[in-house]
């Protein structure tokens, strides 16, 4: 029966089922072990066992959001140290002691003062301690003791998002993902139902399928298609308590978009277009446009076109406009109305991106007939060829025929033509044309060498409709004729050296011709007959289009014969021969021993020992500059003389005035007149310049005078700037001089030197009265005073 006294306590709650408690493994220890406690088994059966312990704290459970008007109970704290007399104390701290959870100091019930909310905080740690009410201190070590909130299901649970988005390809099998929503419940999922979450469909069957435990959306439809219903909406429920009723739910929208996939081929929407367009349309023209549908959206729509048969395969072509997907007919070839007046084409339409597991359904194309009608136009007229080339003899008369053009009229009525020359490309009318049958024929005489090809343009109009015209270019190449001599390729003038020896080469000869024969020049040279008999010199020819003059005797006297002139006659090979004659000029000079010439009778000046004609002229150049320099000299002199810069010692253009003595102070005003320094409002209104006339007259400009309190240097720099703007002052290398002082000060001078002239004895009381900057001058001037009274 002892042992039962000594129980350390029994914790329960006030719920409707009895509070679980479980030791701490926190042990105390510094108190005698004679002392024993009982306690309740974690297994909740009435099993007493044998403690050590002085006292131990147990685990309490407390249900969350409790709705009684009164405290709610948590449990009792009892110590085998109480006697039941109120000397003991118990003490309550650590997570909301005094404020959630209060304590019984006497009999130490403790109660929770507020609802409390296990998803705001779960478990409450603290800490309990009996203490001698009297001393103070503590009859038991202090312990730690665990209150746990138990669950209700007061959550419901929350999708992660409010609305959901997905897509799943139309024509998708039964059973294919769409998307995982996903719920949480903020219950303790380790404690009772109240997490457990089970997922349900409310709208969207019978097209999709939830998994319960998952949240994973299916397709629950076969064949789901696109082009019948593109968006749809789901609504997915989250309902805890595993489903079961009374548990709470959430619900959240699913948006589910169906893609495409290319399940539809193009259609024509008509099996037969027709286009007209005119001969005259040029390769690449445009004619029509024709569209297949498809219902499918992307690239599963883009379409190709293509001509799979008919007779104007070669004439036309088709390109797919990839904004529109349309197929646009074009002129592939020049249509010509006269010789086929209608095409019929078949038109492919197809996808280039087809889907295999639809090509059971059918080829994913289709085809239509496209029949063109070629419009007849009236056309220019036509030449028989692109381009016309002739060819004419330069020595060709006039109205000498050279060939023809043709050109007629495509058109069923075979209009006439007339034929022109277009003037621009013939301005010296050289050619002229038949208008009737297009004869080409020259106007006026030709010359090869002038011009060598002759570019024309030859118009053929309509003579019914003379808008219609066209054009042709006509090449016309003058053939040569041997009409041209042959002549020097230049000037050529050489010498012989006295001492020459017979058969001696003096200069080799070059022809050229302005004909170019078929065969190439051949040229001959020979001396003309009048001076073959009696020649000093000789012509051979090379035979190669060159010859060489050769001396003809020993020696040479440029005293009795200073200059020959050989006639050389040169002649070309060609039909008719043609020839000239040139003259080629030899000075006989006199040679060194080497053959270089040194000097010629008709040239003595360039002898080398003399002047060359450039070092003359040199030379008459620097004495003329010479000359010139003289000249001009004299005359800068003669001007000075004539009018000199300095009229008077009183001009104004002095730079620097000299003075020999020391002056005559301010009263010598010889030099400078300062008296407008000294009184600048006595200064003259206008004073022209007296070293030049003036060439134009200006008007006077009054300047303003200064204040009398004006500073020297604003006085300074004001003239300064009148005198940079007066045209009528002086150069600009004249030096001006100012000597204002001011208008003086409020005293008198204190000069010794004017002092001397004074008739009496001056009195310098005053300066006493000028303030303590004068003291100094009325010391000295007062101590003078009173040393001469005594």
């Amino acid at each position: 029966m002892r042992t039962y006294r000594y129980i350390l306590l029994l914790f329960w709650v006030g719920q409707p089922y009895p509070t679980f408690s479980s030791p701490l493994s926190k042990r105390t220890s510094g108190f005698p072990a004679k002392r024993r406690a009982l306690e309740l088994s974690a297994n909740g059966k009435n099993e007493l066992s044998r403690s050590k312990r002085s006292w131990m704290w147990n685990q309490f459970f407390l249900l969350e959001e409790y709705t009684g008007s009164d405290y709610q109970y948590v449990g009792k704290l009892h110590s085998d140290q109480d006697r039941g007399d109120g000397s003991l104390k118990y003490i309550l701290s650590g997570d909301g002691a005094g404020d959630l959870f209060i304590i019984n100091e006497n009999t130490g019930d403790i109660q929770a003062t507020k609802r409390l909310d296990r998803e705001e905080k779960p478990v409450y740690i603290l800490r309990a301690q009996a203490v001698n009410r009297r001393t103070g201190r503590p009859v038991e070590p202090e312990s730690e003791f665990i209150i746990k909130i138990h669950d209700i299901n007061d959550n419901e649970p929350i999708f992660t998002k409010d609305v959901y988005t997905a897509t799943v390809p139309e024509m998708a099998d039964v059973g294919t993902f769409v998307v995982q929503v996903t719920a949480t419940d903020a219950d303790d999922p380790t404690y009772g139902n109240s997490a457990k979450v089970v997922y349900s469909i409310l709208q969207g069957q019978p097209y999709f399928s939830v998994e319960s435990e998952t949240g994973i959306i299916k397709t629950a439809l076969l064949n789901m298609d696109r082009e019948n219903r593109e968006q749809y909406q789901v609504v997915i429920q989250a309902k805890d308590m595993g489903g079961q009723m009374g548990g709470l739910s959430g619900t959240t929208t699913v948006n589910i978009t169906l893609t495409d996939v290319n399940d539809n081929p193009p259609r024509f929407p008509q099996s037969t277009y027709q286009f007209k367009t005119p001969e005259s349309s040029p390769p690449g023209t445009p004619i029509g446009r024709i569209k297949a549908s498809d219902a499918d959206v992307g690239e599963n729509a883009e379409i190709e076109y293509s001509i799979t048969d008919g007779e104007g395969q070669d004439m036309f072509d088709v390109i797919t406009d990839q904004e529109t997907q349309e197929g646009i007919i074009t002129v592939k070839k020049l249509l010509d109305f006269e010789k086929k007046k209608v095409y019929t084409l078949k038109v492919e339409a197809s996808n280039p991106h087809v889907e295999p597991r639809f090509l059971y359904l059918g080829p994913f194309k289709d085809s239509a007939t496209v029949r063109i009608v070629v419009d007849d136009v009236d056309e220019p007229p036509v030449f028989s060829k692109l381009a016309y080339i002739l060819q004419i003899r330069e020595d060709a008369q006039i109205n000498t025929t050279i060939g023809s053009v043709s050109a007629q009229d495509p058109d069923a009525a075979r209009n006439p033509v007339k034929y022109s020359v277009d003037r621009h490309t013939d301005m010296d009318r050289i050619f002229n044309i038949d208008s009737g049958n297009g004869s080409i024929f020259t106007s006026k005489l030709l010359d090869r060498e002038t011009l060598l090809w002759h570019n024309i343009t030859v118009i053929a109009t309509e003579i019914n409709n003379p808008k219609q015209s066209s054009r042709v270019p006509l090449y016309i190449k003058v053939l040569d004729v041997n009409d041209n001599a042959p002549e020097f390729a230049e000037f050529y003038e050489t010498f012989v050296c006295e001492r020459a020896k017979a058969d001696q080469l003096i200069q080799t000869l070059h022809a050229v011709d302005k004909d170019d024969p078929y065969s190439g020049h051949q040229f001959s040279f020979s001396l003309a007959p009048e001076a073959a008999s009696g020649s000093n010199f000789t012509v051979q020819d090379n035979k190669d289009n060159t010859a060489g003059i050769l001396t003809r005797k020993n020696g040479y006297n440029r005293h009795e014969m200073s200059t020959y002139l050989l006639p050389v006659v040169i002649s070309d090979n060609d039909y008719p021969v043609q020839s000239s004659t040139g003259t080629v000029t030899v000075r006989v000079c006199a040679c060194d021993h080497h053959g270089n010439m040194q000097s010629c009778h008709a040239e003595a000046l360039i002898h080398p020992t003399g002047l060359s004609t450039g070092a003359l002229v040199a030379i008459l150049l620097c004495i003329v500059i010479l000359l010139v320099t003289v000249v001009l000299f004299a005359a800068l002199r003669r001007q000075r003389k004539k009018e000199p810069l300095i009229i008077s010692k009183e001009d104004i253009r002095d730079n620097i005035v000299s003075y020999n003595d020391e002056g005559g102070g301010e009263e010598d005003t010889q030099a400078f007149d300062i008296g407008t320094l000294r009184n600048p409002e006595a200064m003259e209104d206008s004073k022209s310049r007296r070293d030049i006339v003036p060439e134009a007259l200006f008007l006077p400009r009054r300047t303003p005078t200064a204040r009398d309190n004006t500073d020297v240097r604003d006085f300074i720099n004001q003239r300064l700037k009148e005198n940079d703007t007066d045209p009528t002052a002086p150069p600009y290398d004249s030096l001006a001089t100012y000597a204002y002082e001011g208008t003086g000060s409020v005293a008198d001078s204190l000069s010794s030197l004017e002092s001397v002239t004074t008739d009496g004895d001056q009195d310098y009381d005053y300066l006493s009265d000028w303030g303590p900057r004068f003291k100094k001058l009325a010391d000295m001037y007062g101590g003078m005073d009173s040393d001469k009274d005594s």
